[in-house]
């Protein structure tokens, strides 16, 4: 079905039949329930957290070893972004994700290649979307510290890392 269908068929119903489709589709998926909560009480800053949250335990889990499920870090920011936050909220998850990541390089060594490319891309979308919302002046403190924390790295991480920074950086 396609949005123009279902608005028609939205028009066709009276405001009673909306409701009980809307409450039928807060009781039917997980993330309509979530986005409905946040639509209706967008605290974007204990949103910001919990996801945040997702992050951090993949990485720096409570118990166990870490995981390094990138996917699940992906999926974090994906449906974080569903919700429609303040830009500044998704650049700042985003930059949070590689920062977490650059934290267990520092802490446990070299990592192997992929993790490393994984973050390198994902670095150049957070930048990305950093200069184009006009925030690289107010995360570049930030990212500078990020970066130095991971100069002594292989692979040629820091480098790379630099490299997209400068790409985007505004003096």
């Amino acid at each position: 079905m396609s949005k123009a269908q279902l608005k028609k068929h939205l028009f066709a119903l009276n405001k009673e039949q909306i409701i009980e489709v809307m409450l039928e589709l807060y009781d039917a998926r997980k993330e309509a329930k979530e986005y409905l909560e946040f639509y209706l009480n967008p605290n974007e800053d204990e949103k910001l957290e919990e996801y945040k949250r997702i992050i951090r335990d993949e990485f720096f889990p409570r118990r166990g070893e870490p995981k390094c499920r990138f996917n699940i870090c992906r999926k974090a920011i994906s449906d974080f972004k569903k919700l429609k936050p303040h830009p500044a909220c998704l650049a700042d998850l985003m930059l949070y994700y590689i920062e977490t990541g650059c934290e267990m390089t520092s802490m446990y060594g070299d990592m192997w290649e992929q993790y490393y490319t994984t973050l390198e891309t994902n670095f150049a979308k957070a930048m990305e979307l950093i200069a184009q919302l006009g925030y690289t002046k107010q995360f570049s403190k930030r990212i500078e510290r990020m970066l130095k924390s991971v100069e002594d790295c292989g692979w040629g991480f820091p480098d790379t890392l630099y490299d997209i920074y400068y790409e985007y950086k505004v003096d």
